[in-house]
């Protein structure tokens, strides 16, 4: 996958996904290709934890709120 340019300065630098990556579950192979990133997600659920606002104002850079969310609520479980 390419790289995605750091957007934010506490996002994820490309050292930081490339050890992060693989430690993660691999993702399904059915249905639609994903719209946003993992690395997107991951980072919009980092800027949420780091902040403390609503879900809601996360910032569309990584992706709907409720996607960024939803991916949260899973690794919860």
């Amino acid at each position: 996958m390419a790289t995605l340019a750091v957007t934010r300065r506490h996002d994820l630098t490309d050292g930081q996904w490339a050890a992060l990556e693989p430690l993660l579950p691999r993702p399904g192979r059915s249905g639609r290709p994903p719209k946003w990133t993992r690395r997107q997600l991951i980072d919009g659920i980092r800027w949420r934890m780091r902040v403390g606002s609503p879900w809601r104002d996360v910032p569309a850079a990584y992706g709907p709120w409720q996607t960024v969310y939803g991916l949260f609520r899973r690794w919860q479980r």
